[in-house]
């Protein structure tokens, strides 16, 4: 155990299932779990992306089996079933022409789904910025982009203009910048550093804390006030074998989550193992009930102003 630390509260085991989880997060005395990192997709563009996860293909590069294979209703419904009372529907396009029509779907989603935040993305093309405006005017909360997957160098000259909307709007953007679990030429700390210097109030939450170059993102977020990390597939044992977290690194990640600077995030349905076991491995660390309280539920409720008791869904501004 860290020094300053404290182990799990009294009484209060990771949860091994996911029915065990709503047990976890009241022992904690939390409203619920928030989770900045899960996907909604248009149906017939979530099909593409499990098929993709079923070969392996060339950004996976691991057997990957798709965990929670259904559709939007009994997802949302397990979501709630768990306590997750705050999500996200994260989309991205991988070419140009898709960002804005899936804006129009993520928003819809999360218009008529309690509990979601306004979800949206962008991609380096004409119009960028003004789709991206009227997502904004539109009420997004929270934009996704996956330099990974798109294949664009988070610094390209066309999303200036977007990236600096942001940063002016404060609008958080859940960045995949690392590069588990397969690199490219645009991922890695070193494309994201550079981005940073251009916009340094951009609201930006690295996705996987980074992974594998966990100690560079969070030197990051340790320089920039609006940069924090999600938890996402982070300390699960599926995780582990293939990007495992230096332990000697985790008395920062404790100062960081304590600071408001760690959200939980999931991968959820995307995942090839229950969604308890993202908690397990987070109440294994032993940071203490007071980390644990802020990364599951207090970051992201100061991050997205969700009113701190919420009954059946996040209501609220916003959500």
């Amino acid at each position: 155990m860290l020094d300053g630390g404290a182990g799990p509260a009294d009484g209060n085991r990771p949860p091994a299932e996911d029915a065990a989880v709503p047990r976890f997060w009241r022992q904690l005395g939390l409203p619920g779990l928030a989770d900045v990192h899960t996907h909604f997709l248009p149906p017939r563009l979530l099909r593409k992306v499990w098929a993709y996860f079923d070969a392996a293909g060339p950004l996976v590069g691991t057997e990957w089996p798709i965990r929670y294979r259904w559709d939007d209703d009994a997802r949302v419904a397990h979501l709630r079933r768990l306590g997750v009372r705050a999500f996200t529907a994260l989309a991205y396009p991988h070419r140009p022409g898709m960002a804005a029509s899936l804006n129009q779907w993520t928003l819809d989603f999360a218009a008529r789904t309690p509990g979601c935040l306004p979800s949206a993305t962008f991609f380096p093309e004409p119009g960028a910025a003004g789709y991206v405006a009227d997502a904004l005017a539109g009420g997004a909360r929270v934009f996704k982009v996956h330099v990974q997957v798109g294949g664009f160098p988070p610094t390209e000259p066309g999303l200036d203009a977007v990236w600096g909307l942001l940063a002016e709007a404060g609008v958080p953007v859940v960045v995949h910048a690392g590069h588990a679990p397969v690199g490219t030429a645009h991922t890695g700390p070193a494309p994201f550093a550079a981005l940073l210097a251009r916009h340094p109030r951009l609201a930006a939450i690295v996705a996987h804390l980074g992974a594998p170059d966990y100690g560079a993102f969070l030197d990051l977020a340790e320089r920039y006030p609006r940069v924090r990390l999600d938890t996402t597939m982070a300390f699960t044992p599926f995780f582990d074998r293939l990007e495992p977290f230096p332990p000697a690194e985790l008395p920062r990640l404790r100062a960081l989550g304590l600071a408001g600077k760690v959200l939980l995030g999931s991968d959820f349905p995307n995942i090839p193992y229950p969604y308890a076991a993202q908690l397990t491995g987070l109440a294994g660390l032993d940071l203490g009930d007071d980390w644990l309280r802020a990364v599951c539920w207090g970051n992201a409720a100061a991050l997205f102003d969700l009113p701190p008791h919420l009954d059946g869904g996040a209501r609220g501004p916003g959500v």
